[in-house]
């Protein structure tokens, strides 16, 4: 059985996978967005947007686009055109991993895939809204909150606005670690 995990961009074959993640993670909480919205971001930034495969399988994806700071996208609203932004803030809108392959790492690799574009980018700050109880999760990867930024009700009661610098490039001698051997990140 092929095992491999490859993180590459999102491709038209892969919506109907990305908007069943999306559903199944987000409709519980009154979050889910639906098809047009979701490819309205990705189409406003393909660059920073990406999906995660387990051998054949999409096991996963990540939504981000660039964003000024304390801003974020507007769960109403599909993205109108490309985003205009300059770099500086990548606002990580969405990352996704199927339940039943949680735990394996795969959204560290999305996050480290994207980290890596923003600092290829020129982004100095990766920002993200953390919603239905996961603000622990994400401070936990050195997001600090920013209070009183998400207007109550926009993305749940417990929405928690919060940022991280990008990191300086790992030194060549020091890669970062790789729970499989397997791994293979495509742009």
């Amino acid at each position: 059985m092929d095992d491999t995990v490859r993180v590459r961009r999102i491709a038209d074959g892969d919506w109907d996978a990305v908007v069943a993640l999306e559903r199944d993670a987000y409709s519980g909480l009154g979050l889910s967005e639906g098809r047009s919205a979701l490819q309205s971001r990705a189409a406003a930034s393909p660059g920073t947007c990406f999906v995660v495969d387990v051998g054949p399988r999409t096991a996963g994806y990540v939504l981000a686009l660039p964003y000024p700071l304390h801003r974020y996208p507007d769960l109403e609203r599909a993205e109108e055109t490309a985003t205009a932004f300059p770099p500086g803030n990548l606002h990580l809108h969405d990352i996704v991993v199927e339940p039943g392959l949680r735990r394996r790492g795969l959204a560290r690799h999305l996050l480290h895939h994207l980290t890596g574009t923003a600092r290829t980018r020129g982004d100095e700050r990766i920002s993200l809204v953390a919603v239905g109880g996961t603000e622990r999760f994400w401070s936990a990867r050195g997001f600090v909150p920013q209070p009183g930024v998400v207007a109550a009700g926009d993305y749940g009661a417990d929405a928690v606005y919060m940022s991280r610098p990008v990191p300086a490039a790992p030194l060549p001698s020091s890669p970062p670690a790789s729970p499989s051997p397997s791994l293979r990140e495509v742009s």
